[in-house]
């Protein structure tokens, strides 16, 4: 794909994924008319998506530039920042930069895909600096909820572009030492043109809180509880798996961890040097053999997945851990929207159990990784961007982050959402162009578009069912047996009920009468009017109108 975008010398802004939504983050710069991307992220499916996990932003647009990418540079582990490489590096083949613990996660990602002997991984020292063409790139440690959150600052020939990525203000973080606001200061006094923002807390007009001031909670908390202790949080939150396995030392507990996620990102930590006064980690047969107030067990699960651990916990399906009266799970975690369903059904079931169960609704028990209005207010005072580009958020959020900067002194401010190709300098901002985007989806082991066939039938067929007719015609066009009618996700298509098969049936017969011998000798279009009334008759008796197919056997 060509890169006629602009003036080639235009510095240019271009996200492909996380802008109108939260998650799949990609985004490319451009500069003297060379690009970088920063990050490459995915998000989790939902129900309208049978059969399918992830999804990844289209990179067609930057696969299209070759040699023109420079590089892909990753701010933190997170993975809807990281979360994409292994699938779509493979179209992209450039070079990978990121700071050791992220680094360590996309080494496990990249050996698993079989792709670590092919991709030049470049760790980067935590607020370290590289050059790539024409772009000076300094890592800014920030706080968030993982190790080596970063910001990038971006030096180009027609300015400096701040870009946050995820982001809080913690003045007592669990693990790391983000940058000062001195540090923050100085580069604002250098004069930055534009921020490129998170937005995902943008409604909070107070800050997010301190990770510091959750574990104290959760410390007592968990000390004033008698049974087993489950506590289920984000994976990626080491410095809450930091918290926990601290309370799990100072009452005495013994420390069990569950969810293949948690367990790479531990050792991903302690690869990197976190985590290194870490209690011992016990099998999860432990849990049984050891008296209940002794045992506090970490897991994943918290939004409600149901293949997570703490869901098949809850409805009794997991082989080894089985909930007790007197047990509490906390929940040190908030709801992301849309999951709430999800989750209330996982809280009922906990509590059908005769577990205690404790939210952040309940009590302190945890704190966001992004930044509310007071950080967001105080991050411009210190950063006194020219130009203000909120991302990392749905539509609201954006908007709603564009008037913020506007109302604490910024000049200008773009929303810009998917595809949008953003002219920052000179003269800007100004919405240039837009380019393809949209969604690829995991299916199975291969990536496919949203628009894939097989992804449409599933949808129809999730729907309203499915139904196969059978013909066996002889030469002369007459049937050689009986139709067989196939229903699978309709009223009536078990075996114990035959009405709609003998109501299909019926019209099936009515159809294959009318027509004359030469239309039944066609094939082709005695299969489509047979659809056309087999699928009619199952709408009349049924009220569905399923995926219908008819095969003709010719005998």
């Amino acid at each position: 794909m060509a890169d006629n975008l602009g003036h080639p010398d235009d510095l240019l802004f271009l996200p492909l994924g996380g802008c109108g939504e939260i998650g799949m983050n990609l985004s490319l710069y451009r500069s003297e008319g060379r690009w970088i991307m920063v990050d490459l992220g995915l998000t989790f499916a939902n129900t309208w998506d049978p059969g399918i996990d992830l999804l990844f932003p289209d990179h067609r647009f930057a696969a299209g530039l070759g040699d023109k990418l420079d590089a892909i540079v990753l701010t933190h582990g997170h993975e809807d920042h990281i979360g994409a490489v292994p699938y779509l590096w493979r179209e992209l083949r450039r070079p990978i930069y990121a700071t050791p613990f992220t680094a360590a996660l996309v080494r496990r990602k990249l050996e698993e895909a079989g792709l670590i002997d092919e991709v030049e991984l470049y760790e980067v020292a935590v607020g370290g600096a590289m050059e790539i063409g024409p772009f000076q790139i300094s890592y800014v440690p920030l706080a968030h909820s993982i190790p080596e959150g970063h910001g990038l600052k971006l030096t180009t020939s027609k300015g400096v572009v701040f870009h946050t990525g995820d982001w809080k203000l913690d003045a007592a973080p669990v693990i790391g030492k983000p940058s000062t606001p001195k540090a923050l200061t100085d580069i604002g006094d250098e004069g930055v043109l534009a921020m490129v923002g998170d937005s995902t807390n943008v409604f909070l007009k107070t800050e997010s809180g301190s990770e510091q001031a959750v574990q104290d909670s959760l410390m007592e908390i968990i000390g004033g509880c008698e049974g087993r202790v489950i506590v289920t949080t984000f994976s990626s939150n080491v410095g809450r798996v930091e918290t926990i396995g601290k309370i799990a030392k100072t009452h005495g507990r013994q420390l069990i961890c569950i969810g293949r996620s948690l367990l790479r990102l531990i050792d991903a930590a302690k690869e990197t040097g976190y985590l290194q006064d870490f209690p011992p980690v016990l099998k999860e047969d432990a849990a049984n053999d050891l008296p209940p107030g002794e045992v506090l067990i970490v897991c994943t699960g918290c939004q409600g997945e149901y293949r997570a651990a703490l869901s098949r916990i809850a409805r009794d399906g997991h082989p080894r851990i089985k909930l007790r009266a007197n047990d509490t799970v906390i929940f040190s975690s908030k709801i992301i929207p849309g999951n709430e369903i999800s989750i209330g059904g996982l809280v009922n079931n906990l509590i059908h159990s005769g577990v205690d169960v404790i939210t952040e609704k309940d009590a302190f028990t945890h704190v966001s990784g992004h930044p509310g209005q007071a950080e967001l207010k105080a991050m411009y005072g210190w950063i006194r961007p020219q130009i203000a580009v909120p991302v990392h958020g749905e539509v609201r959020h954006l908007q709603k982050h564009a008037a913020f900067a506007r109302s604490v002194g910024v000049k200008a401010a773009i929303v810009p959402l998917n595809g949008d190709v953003i002219r920052l300098a000179p003269d800007g901002p100004k919405l240039l162009d837009q380019v393809p985007v949209g969604r690829l989806a995991l299916d199975g082991i291969q990536v496919v578009p949203m628009d894939d066939p097989g992804l449409i039938w599933r949808r129809r067929m999730m729907q309203n069912g499915y139904l196969v007719v059978i013909l066996a015609m002889r030469a002369d066009g007459s049937l050689a047996a009986e139709p067989e009618i196939i229903l699978k996700g309709l009223p009536g298509c078990d075996e114990g009920d035959g009405r709609t098969i003998d109501a299909i049936g019926f019209a099936v017969e009515e159809t294959l009468r009318r027509l004359a011998k030469r239309d039944r000798r066609d094939h082709g279009h005695l299969g489509e009017m047979v659809r056309i009334a087999a699928r009619r008759a199952c709408f009349t008796f049924t009220g569905k109108k399923p995926v219908a197919e008819v095969r003709v056997v010719r005998i």
